[in-house]
C-alpha cells in the first residue's frame, strides 16, 4: 500500500508543469524582463517595422511540439524570430493606424495579472472590483448616473456589437432573446454616417439585422453626419413603416478624427425616441484633456459609449470598454441563468450583478489591472496632456504639408489624423507608403477621400515628437521626387541613430 501511495506521489510531482529548478527560472524571467524593458528604453534605435524575410516565416512551419523543450531555447526563438518583426507601434515612428504606445508600467501590470490568471466572468474577489472601480470612475468622467453599468472587452469593435444588441433588446423587449427577432425585427433600422467605421456594419450583420438595415448618412463639410439628412431619413423610414431604434455617432472618424455634432444628434434620438451610442473607439478619451474634452459636449447625454483605452490611452492591448447608461438595460441584453452560475449570498460565489451578466463572456482576463496601473500611475491629467500633445504634432504636420508646395492636404486636421499626398497620382502615393513602412523611418497608412488615395498619418504615441514628423515629411518628399523622377526605386533608412 505504501508503495502505491509513494508511487502516486511521485506521479502528482511530475504532473505539475512548474519550474523544478526555481532559481534558474528566476534568472531567465529576470533576464526577460531586462531585455524587455532594454527594447522599450531603446525603440528608436530599431526600425519602425521591418519586413519579415521567408527564412523566419518558415520556422512557423514546424509541426505541432510533441515533446518538451528548454525555456531558453523558446525564449531565443521568440526574441530572433518574433520580437524583430512586431507591428512596430511601441516607435515614436509608427503613425499608420490608431494604435497606442502602450507603457512599460502597463507591460509590468500585464505581467502581475498573468501571475494572478483570474477569471473576472463573476464570483466575489478582489480583481472585480478594481474593474468596478474604472466603471465608477468612467461614469464621473462622462457624467452618467450611478446606474450606469460598464464592462472590458477585447476592443470597440466588440464595445459596439454589445450596444447594438443593448439596443435591439430595449427595442424588442427580452423575450426576442428567446423566440427571435420576429416580423418587428425585421423593421428595425440604425443609422451612421458614411465615415463611420466598418464594424458598426458588421455589428449589425452579427446582430442578426443585416447590413442593409444600417442607414449609412452622408458627411458635412467638416465630415460629420449631416444631422438634417438624419432627420429627414428616420421620417422617411418610419413614413413606410419601418422602426428606427438606433445611432451610431462617431467620437473621431476612422478616417479623419472628426466628431459628430453629439448634442444635435442626443436632441434628435430623445425626440424620437432612438438609442443614442457613440462609437468613441479613441476620440472619448479626449475627456481627460481640457483643451479637447468641449469637443464631446454631448456625450454625456449617449445612451451607451465605446471606447478602447489601448489607444489613445496608452494601456497595452487589448482593452476595450462599454459603457452604458441603464445598467438594468444592459444586463438585460445579455444575463442567462444557470445553475452553475447561481449567487450565493456569502462565499465566493457571492455578489450580485457579475461581469457575465454584461456581456457574452464568461471567461475574461484582468485587462482591468493595467488599465488601473495605467490611469493610477499616470492620472488623468498627464493622459489628457499626451492627448492634447498628440493633436498639436497633427497640427504641426498639417502645417508642414500646407507650407510645402509638391504636398497636398486632403482633409481637414480635427484631432490627431492627417491625410495628405505627394503631388501625384495615386499609384505613385501607394508606392511612397510602402517604400516608407519598408525603409523603417515610419509606418504611415493610407485611406481614400473624395475618390484619391491619401497619406494617413495617425499621431497616438506619447513618444512621438517634432522630429519624427520631420523624418516622415521628408521621406514623402524624398521618395516621392525619385518616383516621379527616376522610377522604382530601393529606398536605404537612414543610420538608426539618426532617427
Amino acid at each position: 500500500m505504501n508503495e502505491i501511495v509513494r508511487t502516486a506521489q511521485s506521479s502528482v510531482a511530475h504532473a505539475s508543469l512548474d519550474p523544478q529548478d526555481w532559481s534558474a527560472f528566476r534568472a531567465l524571467a529576470h533576464r526577460m524582463l531586462d531585455e524587455t524593458i532594454d527594447g522599450i528604453a531603446n525603440v528608436r534605435t530599431r526600425p519602425v517595422w521591418q519586413p519579415i524575410p521567408d527564412g523566419v516565416r518558415a520556422v512557423f512551419k514546424a509541426d505541432v511540439p510533441r515533446e518538451a523543450s528548454d525555456l531558453a531555447e523558446v525564449y531565443r526563438e521568440f526574441a530572433e524570430h518574433v520580437a524583430p518583426y512586431a507591428t512596430g507601434n511601441l516607435h515614436p515612428g509608427f503613425m499608420g493606424w490608431v494604435h497606442g504606445g502602450g507603457t512599460a508600467v502597463g507591460m509590468l501590470a500585464e505581467m502581475l495579472a498573468a501571475g494572478l490568471n483570474a477569471n473576472l466572468g463573476g464570483r466575489d474577489h478582489m480583481p472585480i472590483e478594481v474593474e468596478r472601480q474604472i466603471v465608477d470612475w468612467m461614469r464621473r468622467l462622462f457624467a452618467f448616473p450611478d446606474s450606469a453599468s460598464g464592462i472590458f472587452v477585447t476592443g470597440t469593435s466588440m464595445a459596439n456589437l454589445m450596444a447594438v444588441l443593448v439596443a435591439r433588446t430595449a427595442a424588442l423587449g427580452t423575450l426576442a432573446r428567446q423566440h427571435g427577432l420576429g416580423n418587428d425585427g425585421a423593421l428595425l433600422t440604425a443609422y451612421t454616417s458614411h465615415a463611420a467605421h466598418g464594424c458598426v456594419s458588421r455589428a449589425m450583420d452579427i446582430a442578426g439585422l443585416g447590413t442593409d438595415a444600417l442607414r449609412k448618412i452622408g458627411v458635412d463639410a467638416d465630415h460629420r453626419i449631416d444631422v438634417a439628412a438624419l432627420r429627414a431619413q428616420i421620417a422617411v423610414d418610419r413614413e413606410v413603416g419601418f422602426k428606427p431604434f438606433l445611432v451610431v455617432a462617431s467620437a473621431g472618424t476612422v478616417d479623419i478624427g472628426a466628431v459628430d455634432d453629439l448634442k444635435a444628434i442626443a436632441e434628435l434620438c430623445r425626440e424620437e425616441g432612438i438609442w443614442f451610442h457613440v462609437d468613441g473607439a479613441f476620440g472619448a478619451l479626449a475627456i481627460f484633456s481640457p483643451e479637447l474634452a468641449p469637443k464631446l459636449g454631448g456625450i454625456e447625454l449617449a445612451d451607451s459609449i465605446a471606447l478602447d483605452f489601448h489607444k489613445w490611452g496608452q494601456v497595452p492591448y487589448d482593452a476595450g470598454f462599454l459603457l452604458v447608461r441603464d445598467g438594468e438595460q444592459h444586463r438585460q441584453a445579455f444575463a442567462q441563468p444557470a445553475a452553475y452560475l447561481r449567487r450565493e449570498a456569502r462565499g465566493l460565489a457571492a455578489g450580485a450583478v457579475w461581469p457575465c451578466d454584461l456581456g457574452p463572456d464568461l471567461s475574461r482576463g484582468f485587462r482591468a489591472l493595467k488599465t488601473w496601473f495605467t490611469l493610477k500611475t499616470f492620472g488623468t491629467d498627464r493622459l489628457g496632456a499626451t492627448i492634447t500633445r498628440s493633436c498639436a504634432l497633427a497640427k504641426y504636420l498639417e502645417a508642414r504639408v500646407l507650407a510645402e508646395p509638391r504636398l497636398e492636404s486632403l482633409a481637414p486636421v480635427n484631432l490627431n489624423i492627417v491625410c495628405f499626398r505627394y503631388r501625384a497620382d495615386d499609384a505613385i502615393n501607394r508606392e511612397i507608403v510602402a517604400d516608407i513602412q519598408e525603409s523603417g523611418i515610419a509606418a504611415p497608412s493610407s485611406t481614400t477621400l473624395n475618390g484619391k488615395f491619401a497619406i494617413r498619418a495617425a499621431i497616438v504615441n506619447h513618444r512621438t515628437e517634432e522630429a519624427d514628423i520631420d523624418a516622415l515629411v521628408a521621406a514623402v518628399l524624398d521618395l516621392g521626387r525619385r518616383r516621379c523622377g527616376d522610377g522604382v526605386i530601393e529606398v536605404e533608412a537612414p543610420p538608426l541613430a539618426a532617427q
